[in-house]
């Protein structure tokens, strides 16, 4: 029995799956983890280093590792590669100034051996702000239909400020992985 298999089986019985959820600054990943457990979103600070937030959606354990964009702590990003189950890249569609460098960004994490089999959720976020580029229009920019065929990713429309979308890209990531781990029930 190899190691994948017996990590397999430790999580088939636990049911956790563990998300990382990175991007630019002020992209909005620490309101989408409020919004989805359903917590206040009304004050927010930058986040400096990491929040990690576990919470049950469906039947599933998420441990979500929600790490700063800043700069200066993207090098430190890949202090949190191990044993990811999915990857969600969030995006602020409405800065358009700054898509070279979200795209650059996650050309480099894609490149990540530690990240080769982790599903993609990217979370094209303030969908509800006025001149915001729709969902295609950042596949595009992004490039993701350059992807990799053998990585499962999805993008999704959304507003951590409104909450639409979010269930939407979150129901198909859980889904994803665990028709990757876990034997379905």
């Amino acid at each position: 029995m190899g190691l994948l298999t017996i990590i397999r089986k430790i999580k088939k019985k636990e049911k956790e799956m563990r998300i990382l959820m990175v991007g630019l600054d002020n992209s909005g990943k620490t309101t989408i983890v409020l919004k989805i457990n359903g917590e206040d979103t009304s004050v927010i600070s930058p986040t400096l280093g990491f929040n990690i937030k576990t919470m049950t959606y469906q039947k599933y354990v998420l441990n979500i590792w929600d790490v700063g964009g800043q700069k200066t702590i993207r090098s430190y990003w890949r202090n949190y590669f191990e044993q990811t189950d999915g990857l969600v890249w969030v995006v602020d569609s409405s800065d358009l100034r700054r898509l070279d460098d979200c795209k650059m960004e996650l050309d480099n994490l894609l490149k990540e051996e530690r990240l080769s089999g982790s599903s993609l959720l990217v979370l094209a976020n303030k969908q509800d702000i006025k001149g915001a580029l729709t969902p295609d229009e950042i596949a595009k920019v992004l490039n993701l239909d350059a992807m990799n065929s053998t990585r499962h990713w999805r993008i999704v429309g959304c507003s951590a400020y409104t909450g639409q979308g979010l269930l939407e890209g979150f129901d198909w990531l859980v889904q994803d992985i665990a028709s990757r781990i876990y034997v379905l029930d």
